[in-house]
């Protein structure tokens, strides 16, 4: 009875003691999954940040309206970088359209200043070209996640319904 007895406590004690290393094996390795995932993240920041600089210093040497052109480029190519690197870590249609929108005010910005170059009636005539692409973008952005949204509100069942 004793060896039956001591068999049992035996048993019961291997079993927390198995329970207590599958739990810690588990979080032991949650852990290192975000480590990982934040140094691969900071590895993609320093590399925009090193990307930025180097176009940066390509527009060190230009001259006038050429360089402002050139380091808005620089400019909006790392801020469409860095929203892409978002949604790609954290990828909800938010961060998706303000990528787009990166993405838009980047062109917008870089045609606003090409137009600085011209003069007279042919900058103006650039200016609203280039500011009516970027409403029509903003616009295309804009309709495109509304009607991303209404179909989620369709797909989880709410109704949002104007009629009367």
């Amino acid at each position: 009875m004793h060896t039956t007895l001591l068999s049992i406590a035996a048993a019961v004690a291997l079993a927390f003691a198995g329970a207590a290393q599958a739990q810690s094996t588990t979080t032991g390795a949650q852990d290192q999954k975000p480590s990982v995932d934040r140094k691969a993240r900071k590895a993609e920041e320093d590399r925009i940040n090193a990307e930025y600089k180097a176009d940066k210093a390509k527009c060190k040497d230009m001259k006038g309206n050429q360089k402002e052109a050139c380091e808005a480029d620089a400019k909006g190519k790392e801020k469409v970088a860095k929203a892409e690197l978002k949604a790609k870590h954290d990828p909800t249609p938010a961060n998706q359209r303000k990528v787009e929108e990166a993405k838009a005010e980047h062109q917008y910005k870089v045609a606003k200043e090409k137009c600085d170059a011209q003069k007279g009636k042919e900058e103006s005539a650039c200016e609203k070209d280039a500011k009516a692409q970027y409403d029509k973008a903003k616009a295309d952005i804009k309709q495109k996640h509304a009607s991303d949204s209404a179909g989620r509100k369709s797909a989880t069942g709410s109704t949002a319904s104007t009629t009367k």
